[in-house]
């Protein structure tokens, strides 16, 4: 699971940067995800972890979509396991 959140984390592009500038940011995001179940509490996180290290706020809808598609993803690993 921990894959799968890493590359859809890394994959997000929020500023256009490519996919090798959010290295950091990922594995933040990625404790980020085990830390929270609610959407916009999770995306309240995502944003202000990209804007510390970039010092650009990422509108919060867009970290909101980001975060719903992280527990999705989480609740799904969750529901698969034996």
């Amino acid at each position: 699971m921990n894959r799968q959140l890493l590359h859809a984390i890394r994959t997000w592009d929020p500023f256009g940067y490519g996919d090798d500038a959010y290295e950091t940011e990922a594995v933040d995001v990625l404790q980020a995800v085990y830390d929270c179940d609610e959407p916009t509490t999770l995306a309240e996180k995502i944003q202000a972890i990209y804007e510390f290290s970039f010092e650009k706020k990422i509108p919060l809808h867009e970290c909101v979509k980001m975060a719903q598609q992280l527990l999705a993803m989480k609740q799904a690993a969750a529901c698969s396991l034996p």
